[in-house]
C-alpha cells in the first residue's frame, strides 16, 4: 500500500508541474517561461502547505482546549 501512496504522490507531483507549464505556456508563448514557473511554483506551495499545517494544527489544539473548557465550566 505504502507504494502506491507514493506512486499516487509523485504522479500528482507530475500532472501539477504539467498543467503549470502549460498554463503558463499558453498564456505567455514562452517555454522558458512555463519552464521556470512549473518549477518554482510547487516549490512555493510545498513551504505554503507546511506553514498552513502548522496554523491548521494550533488551531485544532486551541479549539480541543477551548471545547474542553466551555464543557468542564457547563458541568460545574
Amino acid at each position: 500500500m505504502g507504494d502506491a501512496v507514493m506512486l499516487k504522490t509523485f504522479t500528482f507531483a507530475l500532472v501539477h508541474i504539467m498543467v503549470a507549464f502549460t498554463v503558463v505556456y499558453l498564456l505567455t508563448g514562452s517555454a522558458l517561461a512555463g519552464g521556470i514557473v512549473a518549477l518554482v511554483e510547487p516549490a512555493c506551495n510545498t513551504v505554503a502547505y507546511h506553514f498552513h499545517e502548522k496554523v491548521w494544527e494550533a488551531w485544532r489544539r486551541h479549539r480541543r482546549s477551548t471545547v474542553g473548557y466551555a464543557t468542564q465550566a457547563a458541568s460545574v
